[in-house]
């Protein structure tokens, strides 16, 4: 029977070659290649075996004359490195058996591609969903590539990168770079890369998205790029006779967790709890810019978990350190008292932790006299202030009581020890939102924009009593 054997012969070393690749190159009368992949295999050839090679780019060249001989009846085997599917020889000799109506039987023999290679020797870095992207523009437009990419960021896929460099295609992964930092991955993101693959000479580096230099990298390399998940770990030591093998060992692995310690564990802090804190990891999980810093994530989480709105990750602004500011003046016993515009604000407000810290939330909307020139919020926050100028002010509903209460601090009335404000609407809001960000001296949490609400307000005054939770992400206390 004519038949074409394409064989993905590995990386490089015979250790890393299949069974059944060996004893096809063994038993092949002919064998198909180029040229530079000869070297990994002259030890399994047969003193009779014809051997056709031909250099780079020359792929159409060597398929046909594989058809050739093997329609003149000679048993024939192509050679593709790592695995023949891959970036390879197999789909190009598919294609020409159609083209030819040739009658040629063609089996893929399997092989270890270069970045199953690559993943190995780095650690466990594509233990979860990855991607395999070459940056060669020669058959595949750059615009597509581009686009593809843009998915594997935004998808926080694990991404392998073939062909990363060479002297002409020099700005394409600085590109890439470019593309997932934008795209959110965080700077820290692990990346490995290694050269020479399971072949003398082989390098391994760990560094991360944001060192990472492209001028390290050249068209030997594989490049594994971690997704959100990827971690540094110490490596495995090898032992007995793996230890004098020159692909181990190295001074940092890569690891993408499986899911195996990421798994809930039973409920200690009830069900309601216990569904939050999922909530909680899942929200974490989908973030586009995660880099943020803790407090300000903390709050982030609590005001996208009562919204299902990830549109706050462009509209929450935080002064520096805000949060932790207004909660070590509750530790501390200077913040005693909670002011809200609306009773809505209260209601939403967790009296356990209230009561935990020793805090009194008030509410003056509808006391006092009414005055025709004063919204009944405006009102409420006057009374407020000359009760508790220092207290920490939340605003979920009325523009016209935060900016009262500017016009109070303007005039030295008001002291907060700290503002959230997330008035909701269509008039004056931006405005109120605006003037309330022009008093520096005073830690603030805004919601940007028309946006906001009671419940948001409420969530962010409950993030802030809860800040001691934030590193453990176990939102669900007090409830």
């Amino acid at each position: 029977m004519r038949k074409i054997i394409v064989a993905g012969i590995g990386p490089g070393s015979t250790d890393d070659m299949t069974a059944a690749v060996k004893e096809a190159i063994q038993t092949a009368d002919v064998i198909v290649g180029y040229k530079f992949y000869f070297q990994f295999i002259r030890q399994l050839l047969s003193p009779s075996t014809e051997c056709i090679d031909t250099g780079m780019k020359r792929e159409r060249e060597r398929a046909e004359r594989a058809f050739e001989l093997a329609e003149a009846g000679r048993d024939v085997v192509v050679i593709s490195s790592g695995d023949a599917g891959i970036y390879g020889m197999a789909s190009l000799m598919y294609e020409m058996r159609q083209e030819r109506q040739s009658d040629v039987s063609i089996t893929v023999l399997p092989g270890i591609s270069a970045f199953q290679k690559a993943a190995s020797l780095l650690g466990a870095p594509i233990s979860h969903d990855f991607c395999v992207i070459s940056l060669s523009d020669l058959m595949t437009p750059w615009e597509l590539i581009e686009r593809r990419i843009t998915a594997a960021a935004t998808a926080d896929f694990v991404t392998a990168i073939y062909n990363p460099r060479s002297n002409e295609r020099y700005w394409q992964l600085s590109r890439l770079k470019e593309i997932f930092l934008k795209e959110g991955r965080s700077k820290e993101t692990p990346v490995g890369y290694v050269r020479q693959a399971g072949r003398e000479g082989q390098t391994i580096k760990v560094t991360t998205l944001g060192e990472l230099n492209p001028e390290d990298i050249d068209m030997l390399t594989i490049v594994i790029i971690g997704n959100s998940q990827t971690k540094k770990a110490p490596p495995c030591h090898p032992v007995g006779g793996y230890a004098m093998r020159h692909d181990f060992p190295h001074p940092v692995a890569m690891i993408t967790p499986r899911g195996y310690y990421t798994q809930p564990t039973p409920p200690t802090e009830g069900l309601g709890g216990h569904i939050m804190t999922q909530s909680f990891r899942t929200i974490l999980s989908e973030l586009k810019h995660p880099d943020i810093p803790l407090d300000k994530k903390w709050l982030l989480l609590h005001a996208i978990h009562t919204t299902a709105d990830f549109d706050m990750e462009n509209i929450l602004y935080t002064d520096d350190g805000a949060a932790t500011k207004i909660y070590e003046s509750i530790k501390s016993g200077r913040l005693k008292t909670i002011v809200t515009d609306v009773t809505m604000v209260t209601s939403g407000i967790r009296k356990a932790a209230l009561a935990r810290l020793g805090l009194e939330v008030k509410c003056y909307l509808g006391k006092g006299a009414a005055a025709p020139t004063l919204t009944r919020t405006q009102l409420g926050i006057r009374l407020a202030v000359e009760e508790h100028p220092d207290a920490l002010f939340v605003f979920g509903n009325a523009p016209t009581a935060l900016m009262e209460l500017c016009d109070l601090m303007r005039h030295g009335k008001a002291h907060p020890q700290g503002i959230i404000a997330a008035p909701v609407g269509f008039v004056h809001v931006k405005e109120s939102k605006h003037m309330v960000k022009s008093f520096t001296h005073v830690p603030k949490i805004i919601i940007e924009g028309r946006k906001g609400g009671s419940n948001i307000a409420a969530t962010l005054c409950n993030a802030i009593m809860t800040l001691d939770d934030a590193e453990q992400l176990k939102p669900g206390r007090d409830l």
